[in-house]
């Protein structure tokens, strides 16, 4: 194995630890009752800024100008608080699913929004991954919250927007690369993203203002979500994606609710009901289909 690949190997085994962990972490700070969900979310933005600022510094030498927009930073808000408030009710491997399922399945449906002709086999897979989440949610004794389902839904559509709108120059849902409109670098486009955020998150958080609570293992948790898993996290990806085509960078991503679920076995103490499991196998499976169909289309 070359150098290069085996870097690449690396820092995609390291982003996609990270995306895991998020789920963890946000599952381990509300299940334990050391911090809300609001102020886990605005803590972790800030921490998130504050750390890509940081690498910012560090790698360019100046933390200004910084790319992003404002648009792109309301979507990071739009995911965060749902994704925080679903962790309230749902298990590690259960939001991993239905987050990342919908961030795979928002992107070939904004194609087919905009015209885009699909392969008989891209709607075969798109149904099966639809069907597995349908599944997952559906009334019965191991069905997850609907409430938490619902607030995930959001959170994952709200990502899928977030990456269709320009998300480190790569439209993790399609098998070519795309020009992200956002302008510089993808490093300079989120830390630019996640700067804009902190205000408009902290504004939202005062909606919860008298309802927030934080001891010091959530705040340490909350930071450590913003700045490693997260920020990190994201400059790791981008790392990895130098040396990926953009179909494998998404075929990847469907080891994230997997890791998540393991995770959340071994240090939550969760388990893995049948259904979790039939429903990972269709929506990872019916989404790897529709990647790898698109790619064979467009070949």
């Amino acid at each position: 194995m070359s150098g290069r690949r085996l870097e690449t190997v690396v820092y995609t085994a390291v982003a996609l630890m990270a995306f895991a962990a998020n789920s963890i972490l946000c599952r381990m700070a509300l299940g334990q009752g050391s911090v809300d969900a609001a102020t886990f979310s605005i803590v972790r933005v800030l921490s998130g800024a504050a750390m890509l600022l940081a690498v910012s510094a560090r790698i360019r030498g100046s933390v200004f100008p910084v790319g992003g927009s404002w648009t792109a930073a309301a979507l990071l808000v739009v995911y965060a608080f749902p994704f925080a408030f679903a962790y309230n009710q749902l298990s590690a491997g259960t939001g991993a699913l239905i987050l990342f399922g919908c961030v795979q399945v928002t992107m070939p449906l904004a194609a087919l929004m905009s015209g885009e002709r699909p392969h008989p086999l891209q709607w075969v897979g798109l149904a099966v991954a639809l069907g597995g989440l349908a599944y997952l949610v559906s009334p019965g004794l191991t069905a997850p919250s609907p409430t938490g389902a619902a607030l995930m839904v959001i959170a994952g559509v709200a990502w899928g927007a977030y990456s269709l709108a320009g998300l480190g120059g790569v439209n993790p849902g399609s098998p070519r690369r795309t020009p992200a409109p956002w302008g510089g670098s993808p490093l300079s486009q989120t830390t630019g993203n996640f700067v804009r955020a902190v205000p408009l998150i902290g504004m939202a958080g005062l909606m919860f203002l008298p309802r927030l609570h934080v001891e010091p293992r959530g705040v340490l948790l909350s930071v450590a979500s913003g700045a490693v898993t997260s920020g990190l996290g994201y400059v790791a990806w981008y790392a990895a994606v130098r040396g990926l085509t953009a179909m494998r960078a998404s075929v990847v991503q469907l080891a994230v609710p997997v890791v998540a679920a393991i995770g959340g076995v071994l240090l939550l103490s969760e388990t893995i009901t049948l259904r979790l499991l039939l429903s990972t196998v269709l929506v990872l499976g019916g989404i790897a289909m529709a990647i790898v169909a698109r790619q064979r289309r467009e070949a």
